[in-house]
């Protein structure tokens, strides 16, 4: 979808002077990711006075990287606590599967934009009351709504307001398809005195010009929620951007490595070109070609002839060979090719942050648990900075739909419960290790027991502390895990 219109449009109606030209670089970012970028996979090879267009092999690793992310930084073993049972419940059901998450495929859909956010620079998670009462343009509160969550890279989001770094008021464009007919849908996100105003507009997309079409039945053309809390959460790899123009938005997690993402192409085009090249190649003397009753070569193995009859002084090369059949057999480089694949791996996983070490293929090499985590100090660094922003945005949607539960559909949650977030990091962390960590902490008094259980039992603060009211023994320790 080109989002130009719809700044233009809003330029003009709104006064506003928002640029364009940051979304370009975004197009970029999602061809790499997409696996062809036209500019780079397609050449062109001249075959004698014929020019033919081929496209270079890929191992399409921009993907790679970016899904590879997403499964350190959400995936399904991540946990969201909230220490109010009802809210708890609410938001996730009693097994953790179900609730309003569990209804809008939150954890799939959520890891899949993690995914999107790093090959775009911006993911939004998108709160949508649907099926709401409305008092003039104020919400009631209705059992009956339902809430939706909407799942947005940086190509549907253009922010409207940034302060202090982070997005106030924010537009967010999606283009819908009825019965073959593109539509934009736009939905205003603005803070005001009164609480947040979310405005929604629709138009006819034909030819790259937007016409104002009537709103779909169900969405109304204006509404406030009498409340600060935004309905939306916005989110970008924790890296700085360099790019200017960039409206508040991130920068994606390769976009400092695309010569990289070039280099480890060139080096797999060179290794299937070798294969593809590298059959046997056999080269017969015109006195083997026959022809049939059409006037077409048949060459001897065309016919699996064997026996032939040759008149005169056999033809020799300049070597004193037998100059009839001459066959040539290419080298593959197979090694060296892999060398090569190799090394331009270990540039674009150091690029991307996941460490020099983090795509291997020799199967042969055989590593220490120290060695090992050691290899992977890097990820664990890089990915302890990502979870900084992809927790605050859980905690921030889980905020807005607790207040929804709350306001619009009259649950009895509260929306200042405390949320705490576990990631599933074992993958990149030796967990025993940081658990006796934690386990000596709590034995030298740095660490509370119920912060303990917080952690690695995943209960709230309540049950937490009452389960930790006890006096902890030599024996509790050593159900910990612990030695006494």
């Amino acid at each position: 979808m080109n989002i130009a219109p719809v700044i233009e449009y809003l330029n003009k109606q709104k006064g506003y002077n928002i640029s364009a030209e940051y979304y370009a670089k975004v197009d970029i970012w999602r061809d790499w990711w997409r696996g062809f970028y036209k500019p780079f996979h397609e050449f062109t090879e001249v075959n004698g006075k014929q020019r033919i267009k081929r496209n270079l092999f890929s191992l399409k690793m921009a993907k790679k990287v970016c899904e590879d992310w997403a499964s350190i930084l959400l995936n399904e073993k991540t946990e969201i606590i909230v220490d109010d049972n009802a809210s708890n419940t609410f938001l996730q059901g009693e097994d953790g599967t179900g609730g309003i998450l569990g209804a809008n495929d939150f954890w799939s859909l959520g890891n899949a934009l993690v995914e999107k956010a790093f090959y775009s620079g911006t993911g939004a998670f998108v709160l949508k009351l649907a099926g709401m009462k409305l008092a003039g343009e104020n919400i009631v509160s209705d059992k009956d709504s339902k809430i939706k969550i909407n799942y947005l890279t940086a190509h549907n989001i253009i922010p409207l307001t940034i302060r202090h770094n982070c997005i106030v008021d924010v537009a967010f464009v999606s283009e819908v398809l009825e019965k073959g007919k593109k539509f934009i849908y736009l939905e205003m996100h603005e803070l005001t005195n009164d609480g947040y105003k979310i405005s929604n507009q629709y138009f006819s997309y034909e030819n790259q010009n937007l016409k104002e079409a009537p709103l779909p039945e169900g969405i109304v053309p204006v509404m406030y929620t009498g409340s600060d809390v935004p309905l939306f959460t916005v989110f970008s790899p924790n890296i700085v951007n360099t790019y200017d123009n960039s409206n508040g938005l991130g920068m994606s997690v390769y976009a400092h490595s695309l010569d990289n993402l070039m280099g480890v192409d060139l080096a797999f085009n060179n290794l299937c070109r070798d294969f593809k090249l590298g059959g046997k190649k056999v080269f017969y003397s015109d006195s083997l070609i026959r022809q049939d009753e059409n006037g077409k070569d048949i060459t001897p193995d065309d016919v699996m002839q064997q026996l032939f009859s040759f008149m005169g002084d056999l033809p020799m090369t300049e070597d004193g060979k037998n100059a009839l059949m001459t066959e040539y057999n290419p080298t593959l480089r197979v090694q060296e090719n892999k060398e090569g694949i190799q090394a331009q791996l270990d540039y674009l996983s150091f690029k991307c942050g996941l460490g020099t070490k983090h795509y291997q293929f020799n199967a042969a090499s055989v590593v220490t648990a120290t060695q090992y985590m050691g290899d992977k100090q890097e990820l664990i660094q890089n990915a302890a900075k990502h979870y900084i922003v992809v927790e605050r945005a859980l905690k921030e949607i889980v905020r807005a739909i607790l207040w929804a539960g709350k306001e619009v559909l009259g649950q009895a949650v509260n929306p200042e419960a405390q949320v705490t977030v576990n990631f599933e990091d074992s993958y990149i962390i030796d967990k025993e290790s940081e658990r006796l960590r934690d386990l000596q902490e709590m034995r030298d008094g740095i660490l509370q027991r119920w912060e303990y259980r917080m952690k690695w039992y995943g209960e709230d603060e309540a049950t937490a502390k009452a389960m930790a009211g006890g006096v902890m023994t030599d024996d509790d320790l050593m159900g910990f895990g612990g030695d006494a």
